[in-house]
């Protein structure tokens, strides 16, 4: 009988201490908005609610519990449940997330030459108004008045002329490089980031790299069509003129 007795009293301490209690309460935003849809985690049993649309929820738990309140779009909250939350509800306000601006991504990774990469990449904005001008400037019949020789200047001759027997040339390089100077301006130069005392030298590496002139210097005379091939021939070589030089 006392054995009975004594079973009795314990399932019934048993039952009283682990009786399952229930904890409520509402979710809202920081504008005092309810949310639904929030979900609700009791860390010690792992249960999960969701908020209603009213933003009220209802989990089991006890008091020393760790709830925790997640929404996408919103900072996490982790709240401990109190005696008083056990006797009334428990009120939690959701921060909204600080959003992040995407990286951008260069999908193709550079080399380290500047030569490569700068082809690579977009090219300045100076370089393509540049490409565009003298597109349009192409396509344009020449104004005779552009290098029309100022009082006192070398005029050029209009045609190239006849000769009898071997012709010896009339210009050199350098008489070349003068004129182009003269023709172009140095302007033209300096919108290429090319500075007045690097203009001869930067003609010289333009020259050295191909450019066909034995006809100009033959006859000391330079066409439209020269002088447009001699700009075109510029910005295909300006880039491998800026690049650093490799130690050899």
């Amino acid at each position: 009988m006392k054995l009975k007795l004594l079973f009795i009293l314990s399932l019934f301490f048993f039952v009283s201490t682990n009786a399952q209690e229930y904890i409520f309460g509402k979710v809202t935003s920081e504008d005092n908005l309810e949310m639904i849809d929030v979900t609700v985690i009791n860390i010690r049993t792992d249960e999960r609610v969701t908020t209603n649309r009213d933003g009220h929820f209802m989990i089991s738990g006890r008091q020393g519990d760790n709830l925790r309140f997640i929404k996408i779009g919103y900072d996490r909250v982790n709240t401990n449940v109190t005696k008083d939350n056990i006797d009334s509800p428990i009120n939690i306000k959701l921060i909204r997330s600080a959003q992040l601006i995407d990286e951008v991504e260069i999908k193709k990774s550079l080399t380290g030459d500047l030569k490569i990469d700068t082809k690579t990449l977009n090219p300045p904005k100076k370089v393509e108004k540049l490409k565009k001008d003298l597109a349009v400037y192409i396509k344009q019949k020449s104004d005779p008045r552009i290098l029309a020789a100022k009082p006192g200047e070398f005029v050029q001759p209009k045609g190239q002329g006849f000769a009898i027997g071997k012709v010896k040339d009339k210009w050199d390089d350098v008489d070349f490089m003068n004129y182009l100077v003269t023709a172009l301006g140095y302007q033209y130069f300096n919108d290429l980031k090319i500075e007045n005392s690097q203009v001869q030298h930067f003609i010289s590496y333009v020259i050295a790299g191909g450019f066909e002139r034995r006809s100009i210097l033959k006859y000391g005379f330079v066409s439209d069509a020269d002088l447009m091939r001699f700009q075109r021939a510029v910005l295909s070589r300006i880039s491998a003129y800026k690049a650093p030089q490799t130690q050899k």
